[in-house]
């Protein structure tokens, strides 16, 4: 039988909050300047979901991102492996998070759809780093890439639609 390694509470719930308070953050912000109610306005390109989709979605990604955060936190792997892998996870996390204020913000939906092609270049690889550091923690980064993925595609209709 494997050995449960004991979960450290506080590493995990600080890796929780820091992508769930960031993107609540410019949830919120985006939220109050009212740049959602402006989205709404716009054409919607086929497969787009219902508003609160996104919401449940962040929620969800950025509570599997943390968690695998915590698992290459934690991992018994030297700690050069693990701090590069946490390096590529905080620039990539910093760079979802200026996704939103370039779409909705700012309205530059072609610079944010080619924005998000490099956050999704930068997340296969982190997703690769999590890899060798603990497969559990890159599987986790699964779900994420795929609604990236999506997400470009909604972007850029978007952008084709609206001009």
């Amino acid at each position: 039988m494997k050995f449960v390694k004991m979960i450290k509470l506080r590493p995990l719930l600080i890796s929780l909050l820091i992508p769930l308070g960031l993107g609540g953050v410019v949830g919120m912000v985006l939220a109050v300047t009212g740049q959602f109610a402006d989205y709404a306005e716009l054409f919607q390109p086929p497969l787009s979901p219902p508003p609160w989709v996104f919401f449940v979605a962040w929620v969800i990604l950025y509570t599997l991102m943390g968690i695998s955060s915590y698992l290459v936190l934690t991992a018994d792997k030297p700690v050069g492996v693990r701090s590069d892998a946490l390096w590529l996870y905080f620039v990539q996390l910093g760079v979802n998070l200026i996704w939103p204020v370039l779409f909705f913000y700012f309205d530059m939906r072609l610079a944010a759809f080619l924005w998000i092609i490099v956050l999704i270049a930068l997340v296969v690889k982190m997703l690769v780093s999590f890899w060798f550091v603990s497969r559990s923690a890159a599987l986790l980064q699964l779900p994420y890439l795929l609604w990236l993925i999506f997400a470009a595609y909604l972007n850029g209709a978007t952008f084709i639609l609206n001009g």
